[in-house]
């Protein structure tokens, strides 16, 4: 019980953050290696998609009541990521991540350091694509963002977001609420896969969901509250959070 009590309050913080800007796996999986350390990593990544998942629907459905979605262009963006989730979900058993793994905190530091030299980025929703170009632009950066989180996976919210403020001109609110759909999707894809192979501990992930779902709700109302502002602050806490735990998976653990 304590150690189902233990993960259950992780997942709560994890859909909090995960409402925001994206990153609750920063909390979540690392918390089922510590209380589950003989589990495979499957399983464990599995369940973590079997909790995480509710949050983000809930934080999409929650978004979209109160800011206005491009759904024309976000329809296909999510089964852009879907698929590529599964393409990259894939690949990764032919091909060694080891690479993008020491490569991932640099490019996570060059997302950083712009948005922290562009004080305006991301304050003002003002979209500069329309129509059928917004959605081809969604869908592309829906597949590429999905294949790395079916690839490789850390860090997929915060792509979604810093994608939509810099290629779509969608403020961090707007940005945010449109990346909790598509991350809604390559979870949807992970945990088919996961589920589909025995990787998953559903009673522990419905469990987590439910305090993941609750995270999560306290998380989107905080959003929309405090706004843009707000939510690019959370952003730049995060992706520094993700700069250190990446770089320390990839250089310094042995």
């Amino acid at each position: 019980m304590l150690d189902l009590a233990t993960v259950t309050l992780a997942s709560l913080f994890a859909g909090f953050v995960d409402a925001i800007v994206g990153g609750g796996g920063l909390i979540l999986v690392p918390a089922l290696f510590s209380v589950f350390p003989a589990a495979p990593p499957a399983t464990l990544f599995g369940t973590n998609k079997g909790a995480a998942v509710w949050g983000t629907a809930w934080a999409t459905m929650q978004f979209a009541r109160r800011v206005e979605m491009p759904w024309p262009a976000l329809a296909p963006a999510a089964l852009a990521a879907l698929a590529g989730s599964f393409v990259g979900a894939w690949s990764v058993t032919l091909v060694s991540a080891a690479g993008l793994r020491r490569l991932l905190p640099v490019v996570l530091l060059g997302v950083l350091l712009y948005t922290l030299a562009r004080k305006d980025l991301g304050r003002t929703h003002a979209p500069r694509l329309h129509g059928g170009t917004q959605a081809a632009a969604a869908s592309t950066i829906g597949a590429l963002v999905g294949f790395y989180d079916g690839f490789f996976g850390p860090g997929t919210g915060s792509f979604f977001v810093f994608l939509f403020v810099r290629v779509l001109g969608f403020d961090f609110l707007h940005a945010s609420a449109c990346a909790k759909l598509l991350n809604t999707a390559t979870n949807v894809s992970a945990l088919v896969l996961f589920g589909w192979t025995g990787h998953v501990w559903w009673q522990v992930a419905a469990v987590m969901a439910v305090a993941n779902v609750a995270g999560s709700l306290f998380g989107t109302r905080l959003a929309l509250k405090h706004g843009a502002g707000f939510v690019r602050g959370v952003f730049i806490v995060v992706v520094s959070a993700l700069i250190l735990k990446t770089g320390y998976d990839a250089f310094m653990r042995a």
